[in-house]
């Protein structure tokens, strides 16, 4: 099978097709046939050496949209069911950005019905970051939480996330994406200019870091969406970084909300898995809204 990968680190031409053999699953695993893979900036920390890994093949992807292709023992799934997973891991082989992937049953979830793949494989890594990140913060119907990055996939995700669950969100994000942000459920908007103290937690999407920490009222709680980059805390503060876990059944709950029209899925822009290094060339021109996606 075709799989993008690194061998050497560096820029968006570091991204190599190679041929590969057909993964196999293992118990309580199966293999999906990738329909569709978003392609993330943690990819971008791969290929370029963020995570290690020098001297090894290195596999990009960690979203997947596709159906069930085999099964191995103890796995409920079926060959044929049409799913979404998480395939977590900075320094494998192979990731989703391949015609195969072999995950965890557990990592897997039946794909939303009312989108399609494309749709659907961005929906994993930022949903269930964003869900993660939240529950952390422990925020409760009636607080206010501020997101900053908001008009990004993990910041849109949590203020559709925060707004479902009555929590009063104010976006920050760049003026051009004010409109976008209050589609999105942001009860209020700003730029960076906030009032310190005046929220009762932040999910900074944006690492904006300790600026954002300052915004925190006393004993509220601030939560950053990169392992190591939360500030320590100050005031009471509760401050924690999110690492975003494979959770089928999550993953499960954000695919019906999907259904239920209360999270939006966005896709920028498709390219062929051979154009993989075209993607990760427009990834880091900046300014997407939504996602880039795989189809092999």
């Amino acid at each position: 099978m075709r799989a993008a990968v690194v061998t050497t680190f560096g820029g968006p031409e570091a991204v190599r097709i190679v041929e590969t053999e057909l993964p196999e699953p293992a118990e309580r695993q199966v293999r999906i046939k990738v329909t569709a893979a978003a392609l993330n900036p943690v990819d971008a920390g791969v290929r370029s050496g963020v995570f290690g890994g020098e001297g090894k093949q290195l596999g990009l992807g960690w979203d997947v949209a596709g159906t069930v292709d085999a099964v191995g023992v103890a796995s409920s799934w079926r060959v044929g069911d049409e799913v979404v997973a998480l395939d977590h891991g900075m320094v494998n082989p192979l990731g989703t950005h391949a015609e195969y992937v072999v995950v965890d049953t557990d990592a897997v979830a039946l794909a939303p019905r009312s989108v399609d793949a494309v749709a659907a494989a961005t929906l994993p890594l930022n949903a269930l970051a964003a869900a993660q990140a939240l529950d952390l913060l422990e925020v409760t119907p009636g607080q206010s939480l501020l997101v900053t990055g908001a008009a990004g996939a993990l910041g849109g995700y949590a203020v559709q996330l925060a707004a479902h669950r009555g929590v009063s969100v104010t976006a920050l994000a760049r003026e051009e994406d004010a409109e976008l942000v209050r589609s999105l459920g942001a009860s209020s908007f700003t730029t960076g200019a906030v009032e310190p103290g005046s929220v009762d937690a932040v999910l900074d999407a944006a690492i904006v870091g300790e600026a954002a920490l300052e915004w925190v009222r006393d004993g509220g709680a601030f939560v950053a969406v990169i392992p190591g980059t939360a500030p320590d805390p100050v005031r009471g503060v509760r401050t924690a970084a999110v690492g975003v876990s494979a959770d089928g059944a999550r993953l499960a709950e954000l695919a019906g909300l999907v259904d239920e029209g209360v999270l939006t899925l966005r896709v920028a822009e498709t390219y062929a898995l051979d154009e993989a290094a075209k993607a990760h060339a427009r990834l880091a021109e900046g300014g997407v809204r939504g996602r880039l996606v795989l189809v092999p």
